[in-house]
Order: structure tokens, then C-alpha cells, then sequence
């Protein structure tokens, strides 16, 4: 049996959303063409994300562009876009990519990302990445038993995770998470944080990258 994930007092991890600016920065469309919402943020916002506690950076490290995801492992939106993000960094490898953990969809999640938060401080970006797409390609509610039970998959010692994923500073990081998204206004997932805007919500590849390509050329995410 693997070790028990201790319990996190939710209240902490309230997901109280920002006041939502007055419609969309750009007009970017969904695959079925519905309307994406997306805001500007400010111009610090990129490098303030990248400094996220347990954040991980993948992709190249060095990149001209900086794309950065909140996903939580239970949203099956964040299934779709992972695999595309991954298409896209091997078809770009210019593109920096930061992945910020950020489980408000339930106890579930919460449990989940306790190993999350644990395994980016543990393993190496790369491993983490490994661990990431593992869990997305599997099916059904991801709690800390089968987080657990993927990275016990991938050679990590279960029970050296879990008493890191008990420890104090994952609450801390947790909320420094959920804080960077109710101050960026991110009522959805997966959001994007690329060029000048942030998308709530997932655009499609398409758009996803036509934004990364203006971000590259302007800046902006379209330019």
C-alpha cells in the first residue's frame, strides 16, 4: 500500500476570482470558434511567473519566447493542451515553456499536486516533464495515490516522495500558485500567460501557437 498523503486545509487554497476586465484584448477563437477570453497583463507578468515556487521550466530553457501553463491534472482541457504543448516545443525549440501546477478543482487535486509540488523540487525539469505527460495520458480522476503510484512507475521511491509532499512549504507553494492566478484573473483551465495577454482557457493549438509566433515577432500576442 502506498503511504498516506496528509490532508490540506482547503479553505487556505480559496480560489477567490479578481474583478474581470471589460472584454478581450484580441480576438482569438476556440476550434469551434467561440470567442476565447483573454486580458493583457502587466509587463512583468512572464518573469514574475518564472520565479514561482515549484514551477518547472521546459523546453528550452534559453528561449526567445515564454510560454507559461496553469493546468491542473484534472482538467481534461489540460489533457488536450498538453499534448499539443509538447508538439509544439518539439516543433519549436526556441520556445521556453513554464508549467505552474495549480490544483483548484477539488480534493482530488489538491492530494495530486501535494506530489506535484514535491517532484519539482526533487527531480530534474526533464523528469518532471515525464511525470507530467505520464499522468495526463492515463484517464479517470488523478488523486495522490495514483500521482504517487505514476512516479513509483518512473523509479521514484513512494514513500521519500510523500514525506516530502506532507511538508509545510507545499501549502506555502500551493498558495503562492493560486495567488499568481487570482491576481492574473485566471478563472479557467488551462490558462496561458504568452506575449502581453492571458488566456483563460484553451484556444487550440492553432491559436496557441499563432500567438507564440506574434510574441516572437512583436511581442505581442498578435501583432
Amino acid at each position: 500500500m502506498l503511504p498516506r498523503l496528509a490532508a490540506l486545509v482547503l479553505c487556505g487554497l480559496a480560489f477567490a476570482p479578481a474583478a474581470r476586465a471589460q472584454g478581450n484584448a484580441y480576438p482569438i477563437n476556440g476550434e469551434d470558434g467561440t470567442p476565447v477570453l483573454n486580458h493583457k497583463v502587466p509587463e512583468d507578468a512572464l518573469a514574475v511567473l518564472e520565479k514561482l515556487p515549484r514551477a518547472v521550466i521546459v523546453g528550452n530553457p534559453n528561449g526567445d519566447v515564454t510560454l507559461v501553463e496553469f493546468y491542473d491534472l484534472n482538467c481534461p482541457f489540460c489533457r488536450k493542451a498538453s499534448a499539443d504543448v509538447r508538439e509544439l516545443m518539439a516543433q519549436d525549440k526556441k520556445l521556453k515553456v513554464v508549467l505552474v501546477p495549480f490544483p483548484v478543482l477539488g480534493i482530488p487535486s489538491i492530494q495530486a499536486g501535494r506530489v506535484e509540488f514535491a517532484l519539482a523540487k526533487m527531480v530534474t525539469p526533464q523528469q518532471f516533464y515525464t511525470f507530467h505527460q505520464k499522468v495526463f495520458s492515463g484517464r479517470g480522476v488523478v488523486d495522490g495515490e495514483r500521482a504517487l503510484a505514476v512516479a513509483a512507475e518512473l523509479g521514484l521511491d513512494p514513500a521519500k516522495l510523500t514525506k516530502a509532499a506532507n511538508d509545510d512549504s507545499i501549502v506555502a507553494a500551493m498558495k503562492a500558485h493560486v495567488g499568481a492566478g487570482d491576481a492574473l484573473d485566471l478563472q479557467a483551465t488551462p490558462s496561458f500567460v504568452v506575449g502581453d495577454i492571458a488566456i483563460v482557457g484553451y484556444p487550440g493549438r492553432a491559436e496557441l501557437e499563432k500567438a507564440v509566433k506574434s510574441a516572437r515577432a512583436c511581442g505581442k500576442a498578435a501583432c
